[in-house]
């Protein structure tokens, strides 16, 4: 029998030790170093048998494939890929429990069915029959889906080789096991090991494989971060409970941009795409209250109008409170001291709370302005007008700076409606289109705010 031994796995870059440290001589990460077994038995044989290149060849030789993409027939799902699938991809696909993995997963299935592709639905988590119900439920009745329920992973490579299917879906990666690691099914190294088996079957066998993982507690995915490394491409389905709208996001992409984002809506026949965002965003603005404000921001290459709210009061305690919801604390904090400094606004014994519409979140420095404009505005009790949009980044002295991508976001608000636009002076200067806009650029956030009637 094998000698087993124990190491030492560090779940954020894979470092293996045969003794445990507090903090990870590799990546630096404090308490992320867990005991797995393992035995002195040679590790995975399969990819030597899927060696595709055996020699050193010069790029001049190397013959470029330019093959199509395999189109879902899901735009918003297409565009967050780079197009489409790409033959011999190893996609990983993540997010909450319940969140639409599984669901968006057999919708596909459905629309490469009914064109003629072959798929293999690997299921480690569900049986057979409890596929068929969901597949009823949301729809799905095409032929060429074939249900594997197994988790001994020799036996789906083999199945895979057999089959020789035109996409393989995997659900989920943490309950596959190799026989040849001794650990236990969704272990750092079993899911390492796993992940490295289905890459190499994906670039051998040119089959692209989308492999579905779970995530922790802390929302990040689970196992090693070189799990991330392997794969092609990362998606990663984020939404809350409470709202019906799901954003699908590329956080690697091979083949595409990083920053593209598709929009969904959980509904009873399945996940159903949502082709304008910005229209969704802000539909709900009936009336005109204070602290409320329009602003535009880009995801990937789309221009999406967001909602952003905001609602001060006297502080009952000797230090004020600040949350932001969908936005980046230490920059609201910032935001903050740059009104009171540059604007006159003694917001010292204010509590702030700052909301995003709609579950979204934004990160981008295109949307400073609305902040400052919406805090204000909540502050003064004086309502922005409905019809006018904000964008800009705001800087340590107060200064409007430019922003890029200014011609997509006025089209957007433009096509939405709107009769305003503040923005910074300097894209004012640069724009060479005409728009149906009453466009206004200012220097400096105390110009915007007279603008806009709150200073």
């Amino acid at each position: 029998m094998a000698k087993i031994k124990t190491s030492y796995i560090c779940s954020e870059c894979g470092f293996e030790s045969p003794k445990w440290y507090g903090k990870c001589p590799s990546c630096g990460e404090w308490n992320t170093l867990n005991e797995e077994l393992n035995s002195q038995q040679t590790k995975n044989s399969f990819s030597n048998s899927f060696s595709t290149v055996n020699q050193v060849l010069a790029l001049d030789d190397i013959c470029g494939e330019n093959d199509e993409r395999i189109t879902t027939k899901i735009e918003e799902f297409d565009r967050v890929l780079g197009g489409g699938i790409v033959k011999g991809s190893l996609v990983l696909l993540s997010g909450d429990p319940g969140i639409g993995k599984s669901t968006i997963l057999l919708q596909i299935c459905q629309n490469l069915g009914s064109k003629g592709q072959k798929i293999l639905y690997v299921s480690g988590e569900e049986s057979a029959n409890q596929i068929k119900l969901r597949a009823v439920r949301i729809g799905v009745t095409t032929n060429n889906l074939f249900i594997l329920s197994q988790t001994d992973l020799a036996t789906i490579v083999e199945c895979i080789k057999a089959e020789k299917p035109d996409i393989v879906i995997i659900d989920s990666i943490q309950t596959m096991v190799y026989e040849q690691v001794n650990s236990s099914a969704g272990s750092i190294t079993q899911v390492r090991e796993c992940t490295n088996v289905f890459m190499h079957t994906a670039k051998g066998l040119g089959i692209p494989i989308f492999i579905v993982g779970h995530v922790n507690k802390d929302g990040a995915i689970a196992g090693p971060k070189v799990l991330e490394h392997i794969v092609d491409t990362v998606l990663y389905f984020e939404g809350e409970r409470n709202y019906s709208y799901r954003i699908l996001r590329g956080v690697k992409n091979r083949f595409g941009s990083t920053n593209e984002i598709g929009m969904f809506e959980m509904r009873e026949e399945g996940m159903c795409e949502v082709t304008n965002p910005s229209d969704i965003l802000i539909t709900e603005r009936e009336d005109n209250p204070s602290g409320s404000c329009i602003i535009a921001s880009i995801e990937g290459t789309r221009p999406i109008l967001v909602e952003m709210q905001a609602l001060t009061s006297q502080s009952v305690f000797g230090i004020p409170k600040r949350t932001a919801n969908g936005f980046d604390y230490n920059r609201l904090a910032v935001l903050i001291a740059v009104l009171e400094k540059r604007a006159g606004l003694a917001l010292g014994g204010q509590d702030i709370y700052l909301n995003i519409a709609g579950g979204m979140k934004l990160n981008e420095p295109a949307v400073d302005l609305g902040i400052i404009a919406t805090v204000a505005s909540a502050y003064k009790n004086i309502p922005i007008p409905q019809s006018t949009v904000v964008m800009g980044e705001v800087g340590l002295t107060g200064e409007v700076r430019r922003i890029n991508l200014i011609e997509k976001r006025l089209k957007e608000a433009e096509k939405l409606g709107f009769k305003t636009c503040i923005i910074p002076e300097n894209n004012k200067k640069s724009l060479k289109d005409e728009y149906k806009l009453d466009i206004i650029g200012v220097k400096n956030i105390g110009e915007a705010l007279r603008k806009l009637g709150i200073k």
